[in-house]
């Protein structure tokens, strides 16, 4: 039987670029905040190969990914997407077909006063006191 490759799972998910440094993978594989096929995990030293299914929140988002291979780098980002299959379900729309959405509003430019201005709000107090 052939051994299968395999890799540590904080380095695998940050080769695969779900994380900017392989410190926060670490902190959150030993969290318990992630699940390899369905088991929880708090070592970051697990060893993970082609096939397995990996489950964790990244950015308040599930993430659900079958790993397709381990990966010898952490290269472009092209190249980190060769590494998995997102089996994630795609993202709701923010709104629902047909439903009203209000306009955004714009600015109108009235933010911090001006010299000028200050100076007028200061001289119409002096008239009120009089």
């Amino acid at each position: 039987m052939e051994k299968r490759e395999t890799i540590r799972l904080d380095k695998w998910l940050w080769y695969a670029r779900f994380f900017k440094t392989r410190s926060l993978a670490t902190k959150l594989v030993s969290g318990g905040n992630v699940r390899v096929n369905s088991n929880k995990v708090s070592k970051p030293s697990v060893a993970v190969g082609a096939g397995d299914v990996l489950t964790f929140v990244q950015a308040k988002v599930v993430k659900t990914v079958r790993i397709e291979a381990c990966g010898t780098r952490r290269g472009p980002a092209p190249e980190a997407q060769l590494l998995y299959e997102d089996l994630s379900p795609p993202p709701e729309p923010k709104t629902k077909p047909g439903e009203f959405v209000p306009p955004v509003p714009k600015y109108e430019g009235k933010g911090r006063p001006t010299k000028k201005d200050r100076r007028k709000s200061l001289l119409s107090r002096f008239d009120l006191l009089e």
